[in-house]
């Protein structure tokens, strides 16, 4: 690593990020020679190596998981020092930004949060091999090969995998469905989805499907678990690839619209949250979401889960885990290139992924995790992802495409929300790739 960096400050690069918004250094030192002030080469005053981390949980749940496992980290080594910086902004649009503006400054993060698999390739040159530092035989022999094979960047482990979020759930309230005569459990593609609803329609008066339409990726999302429902993991994998079937695309937007009959009336101007909370309420039978929606039923009193609420693999991707996750690479410019990697191996360990899912509500990519100490429902989430046969990344966050394909779907999308025409949708979503 060179120690010939820029002169520009950290406030002076920041400051080019325009919204983007650094809350200033909410980590502190632990114990050895982490009682330094910080300096510009991203070592402290006494010589100790200084781990930056940027990430975007600047609250709720993301922030009490990066706290929790920053702590076990520095209790774990508290001969290093570490800074923790959360940015403030859109999602996590912000915080590439600034990334990006500090690579081009010559003055790189340790590390950064970011999605694996495809959307590695945004700073692919930056990245440099964890092979044999990191990823050891332990890490090798305990991920499954989903997420291994999202770790790597042209063949090449180059990030950590440090949690699992699953895409292809359907989330219902058990009591409109018991109202409705519906039993999850029988449903075996979306077209029984589609079914089901109707009869929630006719023997309720809850929304048979919570669905917001205001921002594309609920949809997105949707129609990439309808594919593989109907498509299979091949015809799956096909598309992401940029070999997709044309039929088998639209076929998907088709069912996407079978199910529009059944949104809430103002599914275009609610949000996310308004949508899962119909749900919780009981204005609502169903919900399609990642199991990120599951937070906010875990923490309703009196809304349990087994009981008031309940989840399926979505009808017809049984055998998947939909995955999207968290991870934090390796840059090869690395202003503190043992103590990041000491900090990596930490993230990759099971101990460190328990800490960090049980307040983030996903569950850990190591099959050896002891899972005990996270809610019935994450342990539920967990046995799913050990037993799976396959764990495809998912297309909406950015692991399954590059992040150029990954625009030409979102406006794919932003079209289809407008005109709902499924066969000009198609031709645009496989075109995506060229």
């Amino acid at each position: 690593m060179t120690k010939d960096r820029t002169q520009l400050s950290r406030r002076d690069i920041l400051a080019a990020t325009g919204s983007a918004t650094i809350t200033g250094l909410a980590g502190c030192s632990g114990g050895g020679g982490g009682g330094g002030s910080q300096s510009t080469s991203g070592e402290d005053e006494s010589g100790t190596n200084a781990i930056e981390l940027l990430h975007a949980w600047s609250s709720g749940d993301g922030n009490a998981a990066i706290a929790s496992l920053i702590e076990g980290f520095q209790d774990a080594h508290p001969d290093v020092s570490f800074a923790e910086e959360p940015v403030n902004g859109a999602a996590r649009g912000n915080l590439d930004q600034v990334v990006s503006n500090r690579l081009q400054a010559n003055d790189p993060p340790s590390t950064f949060q970011t999605w694996p698999g495809e959307t590695l390739t945004k700073f692919g040159e930056a990245y440099a091999s964890i092979e044999e530092d990191v990823w050891t035989d332990d890490l090798r022999e305990n991920y499954l090969a989903g997420p291994k094979e999202q770790a790597k960047l042209d063949g090449t482990y180059v990030t950590v995998p440090l949690n699992i979020h699953r895409i292809n759930n359907l989330f219902y309230n058990t009591a409109v469905l018991d109202e409705a005569g519906v039993d999850p459990n029988t449903l075996s593609s979306p077209a029984d989805v589609v079914d089901a609803c109707a009869t929630v329609a006719e023997n309720t008066d809850a929304v048979p499907f919570a669905q917001q339409t205001s921002s594309g990726w609920s949809t997105i999302q949707l129609w990439e678990t309808t594919l593989l429902a109907q498509a299979g993991i091949d015809g799956y994998t096909a598309y992401t690839e940029g070999n997709g079937d044309v039929s088998q695309v639209q076929r998907a937007l088709e069912s996407v619209n079978n199910l529009r009959e059944y949104y809430p009336s103002d599914s275009s101007s609610i949000s996310f949250t308004e949508a899962n909370t119909m749900v919780i309420e009981g204005d609502a039978a169903f919900i399609h979401q990642g199991d990120w929606a599951a937070g906010a039923y875990t923490g309703t009193d009196g809304f349990n889960y087994g009981e008031d609420w309940g989840q399926v693999t979505y009808p017809g991707t049984e055998g998947s885990y939909l995955l999207n996750m968290d991870s934090f690479p390796y840059f090869a410019n690395n202003p503190s290139p043992e103590a990041t990697k000491t900090f990596l191996r930490y993230c990759g360990s099971a101990e460190a992924q328990v800490r960090f899912n049980k307040a983030k509500g996903s569950i850990p990519p190591r099959k050896d995790a002891d899972v005990s100490a996270l809610n019935s429902f994450q342990q539920d989430q967990y046995d799913d992802f050990t037993t799976a046969d396959n764990q495809p990344p998912s297309i909406q966050h950015g692991l399954a495409v590059s992040p150029g394909v990954a625009t030409n779907i979102g406006s794919a999308f932003s079209g289809f929300l407008e005109s709902y025409e499924s066969d000009q949708s198609a031709e645009k979503l496989v075109t995506a790739f060229e």
